[in-house]
C-alpha cells in the first residue's frame, strides 16, 4: 500500500532475494511480521475499547475502575514493541530523507546499511536489557504496584521480544544488502 511517499531505503527494503537461506529466512519473517502485525491491531482496539468502557463505567454508572488503565497500557506497550520489526521491514521509522535526496545511489545504500548496522547494535543491547528485565521479574515474581497487581513478566516479555524482532529484522536487511550486492558483482 503506497501513501504517495517514497521513503528512503524502501526499494532496498523490498528487493528480496528469491531463493536460499536468506530468502527463506525474509520469507518467514515477513509471515510473521503480518501476523504479530494482526495482533498489535487487535490489541490497539481492545486498548481503545477498554478505556471506552472505563470511561463509561466511571461517569456514566458512577462505578469505580481500577484496572482498565493499566490493562490499557500493557496492551499498547505490548503492540508498540511486537509491532517494531514491521514497522522496521516497511522502512517506516523515522529517518533523516534530506540526506537521501542529496547522495548518490550507491552512496545512499550504504548509508542505509550502515544505519541498520549500527541501530542492529543497538536493540541488540536493549533486547539484552530487556531479556535480563523479564528474567528478573519472573524470578523476583514482580507486579505492578496497583491493586490489580498484574505480573511484571507479560509486559517485560514482549518488551524483550519485540526488540529481538527489531534486531532480527534490522540483521536481515543487512544480510539482504550485502547478498543484493553479491548479486550486482
Amino acid at each position: 500500500m503506497s501513501h504517495g511517499l517514497e521513503l528512503p531505503g524502501r526499494a532496498e527494503a523490498m528487493a528480496l532475494p528469491r531463493v536460499g537461506a536468506v530468502a527463506a529466512c525474509a520469507r518467514a519473517m515477513a509471515w510473521l511480521n503480518e501476523r504479530i502485525l494482526l495482533a498489535c491491531t487487535l490489541a490497539i482496539v481492545a486498548a481503545a475499547l477498554v478505556l471506552t468502557g472505563s470511561v463509561a463505567t466511571r461517569y456514566v454508572l458512577k462505578v469505580p475502575t481500577d484496572w482498565q488503565d493499566e490493562a490499557s497500557v500493557i496492551l499498547m506497550v505490548g503492540a508498540t514493541f511486537m509491532s517494531g520489526a514491521y514497522v522496521q521491514s516497511q522502512r517506516g521509522h523515522v529517518g533523516i530523507a534530506a540526506l537521501a535526496s542529496v547522495l548518490p545511489p550507491r552512496v545512499n545504500r550504504w548509508r542505509i546499511v550502515l544505519a541498520d548496522a549500527i541501530s542492529f547494535l543497538f536493540c541488540t543491547f536493549f533486547s539484552w536489557k530487556s531479556w535480563t528485565l523479564l528474567h528478573e521479574a519472573v524470578v523476583d515474581g514482580q507486579t505492578t504496584s496497583s491493586t490489580w497487581a498484574p505480573p511484571l513478566w507479560i509486559p517485560y516479555g514482549m518488551m524483550a521480544t519485540g526488540m529481538s524482532l527489531v534486531a532480527a529484522q534490522l540483521l536481515l536487511q543487512t544480510v539482504v544488502h550485502f547478498a543484493a550486492e553479491e548479486g550486482r558483482r
